[in-house]
């Protein structure tokens, strides 16, 4: 019987070693898959997913041309653009590649950096060369330059609300901007926004950061949840 190479799995555990906290506590993320737009094609290891399927790390998560919307087990949410790619960690998930929005208190890694947040919405965009840009909506994000899995020990950069920020492929902070309202239009009437029915657990604080410091952004409807019967429509059925 043929040997399955070692390496792979060697690798992942490698990884979700390398982002373990500081505390060494081991605590494997998992996600759940909650809406999955255009089509079904978002995977976990590569085996085609479906709403209420669950992953955990070190497991990845992909899309080819469609969107999906994730659970975390640390109570945020996650959406997930086209052609993306994301692997479950221990302390935080780490972007291969692509483009996820998350609400709530969710850390984020690429391969060389780690964002650490305190319940927030933020949009991380990876390239396959492994730059990135960092766009926090509401909240902040202390990013921490990592090499090879491991802090370098410089000081954390804190990403403020309404801020953006270039990563190059090594972690280094390149440019720091202002997020203009034309910033805020464009991401909340992109893809990571248009057409979802599952709600994001921060998007109340998103809504009154945009209300408050970027006026005259249109903001995107929430998901409308469904109403209870009434008394008097209950007993119309027969039901009391």
């Amino acid at each position: 019987m043929a040997r399955v190479p070692a390496v792979p799995l060697v690798a992942a555990l490698l990884f979700a070693l390398a982002i373990a906290d500081s505390r060494g506590s081991w605590a494997a993320e998992s996600a759940t898959v909650q809406e999955i737009l255009d089509g079904q094609e978002l995977y976990i290891n590569q085996k085609q997913a479906a709403p209420k399927d669950r992953a955990s790390a070190p497991q990845t998560l992909s899309t080819r041309n469609s969107r999906g919307q994730l659970a975390f087990s640390s109570g945020a949410a996650g959406r997930i653009n086209r052609f993306s790619l994301l692997r479950l960690g221990s302390s935080c998930f780490l972007v291969e590649k692509g483009q996820i929005l998350v609400s709530g208190k969710q850390n984020g890694c690429t391969r060389s950096a780690r964002l650490s947040v305190r319940g927030t919405n933020y949009l991380i965009d990876v390239q396959e060369d492994g730059s990135a840009e960092l766009s926090v909506l509401e909240g902040s994000v202390d990013v921490e330059q990592l090499q090879d899995g491991e802090p370098t020990g410089k000081p954390a950069t804190a990403v403020q609300a309404g801020q953006k920020v270039k990563l190059s492929a090594q972690g280094v902070i390149l440019t720091l901007l202002r997020l203009s309202s034309g910033d805020y239009d464009a991401i909340l009437s992109g893809p990571l926004f248009s057409g979802f029915r599952s709600t994001l657990p921060g998007f109340a604080a998103l809504e009154s950061h945009i209300r408050s410091f970027v006026p005259g952004v249109t903001l995107p409807s929430a998901p409308a949840v469904p109403s209870l019967p009434s008394l008097p429509t209950l007993r119309r059925f027969g039901i009391f």
